[in-house]
């Protein structure tokens, strides 16, 4: 992960760290969507956004595990909010 590399680092140059090393961010910080989509900055491989706070600190990871295990869901070329009970995703531009 960029960020625990780089503790502060901005978010612009997340985005352009991770489309240059083409690496999918994982964040919850809502943020990036308005860099990639209104700023028009550099796309990651691709972004999950956790749009939630969690309840403990091993909800996200489960979240994610059972993400991972659903057949046809892609993360790379997209961004992927996820919530307790929806996951939306859009073309990354």
């Amino acid at each position: 992960m960029i960020s625990l590399r780089c503790p502060g680092i901005e978010d612009t140059e997340v985005l352009t760290r991770a489309a240059n090393e083409q690496r999918v961010i994982l964040t919850f910080d809502r943020d990036y969507g308005e860099l990639i989509y209104r700023l028009r900055l550099p796309s990651p491989t691709g972004v999950i956004y956790l749009r939630f706070r969690p309840h403990t600190p091993e909800e996200p990871a489960t979240l994610l595990l059972n993400l991972l295990e659903i057949e046809g869901l892609q993360f790379e070329e997209r961004f992927t909010v996820v919530e307790r009970d929806q996951i939306r995703q859009r073309p990354l531009p």
